[in-house]
């Protein structure tokens, strides 16, 4: 908003039911919100019924749904995913430790590292709708972003363990998280690994990756890389890190070759 003598920005006002606060008074935000596109965020009171928790602090779920690019990075989830990726691993690694006693180290990382892998994350934050409730710049495609997804669901950890506690994020990881002791602990390569090993195995050429563009600010990138495999074409993968772009890569080269439909053209 800027007057004649008054400027400041209704987003660092504004309350999660739209409304926002100026000079103690409250008043009604009837305008398009330029962070979200006009969209209102998702009820988030069905949230708290898919997390098992009624929030004492609203604030915090929704710093933990808000996206750097639509604030600054202490406003962002960004700090709370720094502590959920700690808590959510302390759970874990109690849960394995406590329901797989004949195991060794091995096999308990093996279970640890599979539980808390961005992939699993990113189905979980899906299942969930986090994208529907999440605050970002407009245009911004977070429900295909695997690593959006994956911080989201660290954050709403750090988020519940700060609201409610311990015990609350056991509860809302046991009932949210693949996590079956019966089965037995799997070795499995990353992807790109696995994806080297088959084209070798082809006596194809190595998977070649290539950077396709990169966005956004340098505190926050966005970047596609693209893999290729003779006579497989290309896939390509977003996400904030070149690492984790091109292991998405690989993992969607890896579902096409197992579809049996990579060939060209």
């Amino acid at each position: 908003f800027q007057g004649d003598r008054l400027k400041f920005d209704i987003r660092d006002m504004m309350h999660d039911n739209g409304t926002f606060t100026f000079r103690n008074q409250v008043f009604a935000y009837r305008g398009r919100h330029s962070l979200t596109g006009g969209r209102p965020r998702a009820d988030l009171a069905r949230l708290e019924d898919a997390i098992g928790h009624k929030f004492s602090d609203r604030d915090l779920i929704a710093e933990a749904l808000t996206h750097s690019s639509a604030t600054s990075r202490s406003r962002s989830y960004e700090r709370l995913e720094f502590l959920g990726d700690r808590v959510l691993g302390l759970i874990l690694a109690d849960y394995f430790h406590a329901h797989c006693p004949d195991e060794d180290e091995g096999q308990l990382s093996l279970r640890f590292h599979a539980a808390a892998r961005q992939s699993t994350l990113a189905s979980i934050a899906r299942e969930m709708d986090l994208a529907a409730h999440v605050t970002s710049q407009p245009g911004m495609d977070v429900a295909g972003n695997d690593s959006v997804m994956s911080d989201l669901v660290e954050s709403l950890v750090a988020a519940l363990y700060l609201d409610g506690g311990i015990d609350p994020v056991r509860a809302f990881v046991h009932a949210r998280w693949p996590l079956d002791a019966a089965a037995p602990a799997a070795t499995e390569k990353d992807a790109k690994s696995r994806l080297q090993e088959y084209a070798m195995s082809k006596g194809l050429a190595l998977p070649s990756y290539s950077l396709v563009s990169r966005e956004g600010p340098d505190h926050a990138p966005m970047m596609t890389y693209s893999v290729a495999l003779d006579g497989h074409g290309t896939e390509t993968a977003t996400a904030g890190a070149r690492k984790h772009a091109e292991q998405q890569a690989a993992t969607r080269m890896l579902e096409r070759i197992e579809q049996g439909n990579g060939s060209d053209g």
